[in-house]
């Protein structure tokens, strides 16, 4: 019976320590956001815990920290550094049915024009054909046709169009300087023109190569998204887990956590329901302390964690944050793992979705581990090129090149070759494409 008792009894405390570290490994892995989420459901479960909240505002994730290299020592530093990015307060509809209203209309082309309006993109695409918006509607295809062009003639200039070439023909229609020859391009030879496929066209036009390049230079001017600056949608936001600071070459890392509540013992309650002989409220009670006192420790861990790993990214990558990006050195996170005594595992859950804020803009943690690039001649470890930099050379190299001969592929890993960089032309385009950089026949310029 005793085995029994104590073979029960290990089994106890294995299942609550499993169930305990399970929780402690979810808190590690919560963004600054899921965190708060959890902290407020804990908070409404166990009436002993009480949040406390402080006001911050959240920066914008590209927001450039270059322009603020200076150490933040006290709380107003922070809320000077902390900065809102503006928005617009109007959106694309309220736009236009203000415009609408200086306008007279019949009700049926009020109904049809905030149909319209409504189902309009965040681009200010139509999204809906007009013979639906007709069925939709009641009404004849003129009626929508007509609506259409009234929706035509508000601004922004292009909204409501139907596709890329309507809407960049609504723009050119209201130019009195447009060119006979853009207008050619757009109506008649559109695809064409967005293929590339110029030297064909040049002749099918009558024209040189380089007036087509013109033509291009002059639709580039025209907006492909005029709904885009009116668009509602919320900007995204953060706030960093971990900010660095410079100072006379001297690194300092700090925990922010002035965004997050602080959570407080409520001291009062326990008091009044320890008076309570009943064995259910005891019962209650401990269970309740356990499950604080259990979130203040896995909170603990959570901020030493953190600290230590950024301590160790800081320690790998001192060069970056010394001199900026370009010195990214390749990092895993066996490395970082190896070198604070913990499970690779638990790296990859401290670092995600954890921004940090340096004097060279706010980045995601993740954003430090790079695969290496040998270079070539080189057994040195500390001679290797992370893909981080290869890409910041393959879109320095792209900037500089003679745009009426923009490098291939093959020759931007020649280029990178010289310079004591093996890549593959492949991976050249893979890089390029990760850039969002267009290929070589799509950079040429004509003129």
């Amino acid at each position: 019976m005793n085995l029994q008792f104590g073979l029960y009894q290990q089994q106890s405390l294995k299942l609550t320590m499993t169930q305990e570290l399970k929780q402690a490994i979810e808190l590690l892995q919560y963004s600054s956001q899921e965190l708060v989420s959890f902290l407020e459901e804990k908070a409404i479960e166990n009436p002993l815990i009480q949040l406390e909240h402080t006001n911050v505002k959240y920066i914008d994730l590209h927001s450039d920290g270059s322009k603020k290299r200076k150490s933040y020592k006290n709380e107003r530093d922070y809320k000077q550094w902390i900065d809102q990015i503006s928005q617009s307060s109007i959106n694309l509809q309220d736009y236009l049915f203000m415009q609408l209203s200086l306008k007279t209309l019949t009700n049926s082309e009020k109904a049809v024009l905030s149909y319209l309006i409504y189902n309009l993109d965040s681009n200010g695409y139509l999204t809906v054909p007009i013979e639906e918006v007709a069925k939709k509607n009641d009404v004849e295809l003129v009626v929508v046709n007509r609506c259409l062009d009234i929706l035509h003639g508000l601004e922004p200039v292009g909204v409501g169009a139907r596709n890329l070439q309507e809407c960049l023909l609504l723009q050119v229609n209201q130019k009195k300087d447009c060119p006979t020859l853009v207008y050619d391009i757009l109506t008649q030879y559109f695809l064409e023109f967005a293929d590339r496929k110029w030297k064909p066209l040049s002749k099918q036009l009558g024209v040189e190569i380089n007036e087509i390049q013109w033509a291009a230079d002059y639709i580039k001017t025209l907006n492909p998204r005029p709904g885009a600056a009116y668009h509602s949608e919320q900007a995204q936001y953060i706030v960093p887990d971990l900010i660095v600071t410079l100072e006379n070459d001297t690194i300092e890392l700090d925990l922010f956590q002035k965004h997050l509540p602080n959570v407080q013992f409520q001291k009062d309650y326990y008091k009044m329901m320890s008076s309570y002989k009943d064995q259910q409220v005891k019962h209650f009670l401990k269970e309740k302390t356990q499950d604080y006192q259990w979130i203040m420790r896995s909170l603990q861990q959570r901020k030493e964690t953190l600290l230590k790993v950024g301590m160790a990214i800081i320690q790998k990558q001192y060069d970056f944050f010394l001199k900026g990006p370009e010195y990214l050195k390749p990092l895993t996170m066996k490395e970082i793992s190896e070198e604070i005594n913990v499970h690779e595992s638990t790296v990859s859950r401290a670092v995600r979705e954890k921004f940090i804020q340096t004097p060279f803009g706010t980045y995601e943690l993740r954003y430090f581990f790079s695969t290496s690039i040998m270079k070539s001649n080189s057994i040195d470890e500390e001679d290797q090129a992370s893909a981080q930099q290869v890409k910041m050379r393959i879109s320095h190299l792209i900037e500089q090149e003679n745009k009426l001969k923009p490098l291939s592929d093959q020759g931007i890993a020649d280029d990178l070759k010289n310079e004591g960089i093996i890549i593959s032309r492949r991976t050249v385009a893979k890089y390029r494409d990760q850039l969002n950089i267009p290929s070589s026949s799509k950079r040429k310029r004509f003129a």
